[in-house]
């Protein structure tokens, strides 16, 4: 696959997208630079951050932008479900097939380009600690 100029697919970007998808975490930009730094210990935040970016808008990954949080990153660039814990923020895949109907749904007149779907709840490790 050939990119522009500005899109390729650095080394720095490469670094980026192995780490991001060696987890299933959906980390922070702060926390995949905290990841990258073992390997390129001289990489700067700001630049992870416009990696993320451009990975994000290149399709590589996906970029969660959930109400009122921190953008976590996903490894999987697949349409999938998430799932967030209300206690301590965690972020995992839903393992259930995407409704894709409502792709072809009347919304308002609309012309439905994509949907994101939250989920949200309290996660087995809270559950256990609270009880």
């Amino acid at each position: 696959m050939k990119f522009p100029k500005d899109k390729r697919l650095t080394r720095q970007r490469k670094v980026i997208l192995e780490a991001l998808r060696s987890v299933k975490t959906h980390p922070t930009a702060d926390e995949v630079y905290d990841m990258v730094r073992q390997e390129l210990p001289k990489i700067s935040l700001g630049t992870v951050y416009r990696n993320l970016e451009v990975l994000s808008e290149m399709g590589f990954i996906q970029k969660l932008e959930m109400a009122g949080l921190q953008k976590r990153f996903d490894g999987n660039p697949e349409p999938h479900y998430h799932i967030r814990c209300l206690n301590c923020g965690c972020v995992r895949d839903v393992d259930v097939e995407m409704n894709l109907d409502m792709m072809e749904k009347n919304m308002s007149g609309f012309l439905v380009h994509g949907y994101r779907l939250e989920f949200f709840g309290i996660c087995p490790d809270c559950q256990t600690s609270v009880g």
